[in-house]
């Protein structure tokens, strides 16, 4: 594991949070990132399906680790989410890419997608955020 890698996973190790929804850090480069976390019945709303906070939660997430990747420690300043269609699987996966890295600032998007028992992947959510050096 190289020193980003290990730096990042230290990050998501010190988040509360992240630990306690069981997220982990599957890829992280300069300007990428990825989020996955598996769906268990405590992560769902009342029709079955992922919660809208845990979609948005892997969003603002991916979102700032692909901008923190270029900018160096960050916070997300903004993000938007649109939910596309009910997170339903065993599994949901994050993928996020800055856009565009200033030296204060990037702009960066996310996919977030569901995946069923057989690893097939369906778009769930789409995200779009501003991502700030500290």
């Amino acid at each position: 594991m190289d020193n980003l890698q290990a730096f990042a996973q230290s990050i998501l190790k010190a988040q509360p949070f992240s630990q306690l929804l069981g997220a982990e850090l599957t890829r992280f480069e300069s300007g990428k990132a990825e989020l996955a976390l598996r769906l268990t019945d405590s992560l769902k709303q009342q029709h079955g399906f992922a919660h809208g906070g845990v979609v948005s939660y892997l969003a603002d997430n991916a979102l700032t680790f692909a901008g923190g990747s270029v900018l160096g420690d960050a916070v997300t300043s903004e993000f938007k989410i649109n939910y596309l269609r009910p997170a339903i699987g065993e599994r949901l996966i994050a993928r996020a890419e800055s856009l565009h890295a200033g030296k204060q600032q990037a702009v960066c998007q996310c996919e977030i997608y569901a995946v069923d028992a057989q690893g097939v992947e369906k778009l769930c959510a789409v995200a779009q955020g501003t991502i700030v050096k500290v």
